[in-house]
């Protein structure tokens, strides 16, 4: 677990967005934001595809930088 909320953290750190704001974005609880944030749980591969979606949203380049992170290593791996 953990490398879903790293990125997360950091993008939302990096970009000013709230973990409320995102939630609200997504028509999802804040306690689930908080849940990836903390690394307390991984959403699934359909909620990751919701969060990129939601960021967006709200700042294209966010949504960007948390597919960079997220799977920077699996995409540098390929090349």
């Amino acid at each position: 677990m953990g490398k879903v909320g790293k990125a997360l953290k950091q993008v939302l750190e990096t970009y000013g967005i709230t973990q409320n704001r995102l939630a609200v974005v997504m028509e999802t609880r804040r306690s689930n934001v908080g849940r990836w944030y903390h690394e307390q749980i991984d959403p699934t591969g359909d909620t990751i595809a919701d969060i990129v979606a939601a960021l967006r949203k709200i700042e294209p380049s966010a949504a960007e930088e948390f597919i960079s992170l997220y799977l920077g290593e699996s995409i540098e791996n390929e090349e």
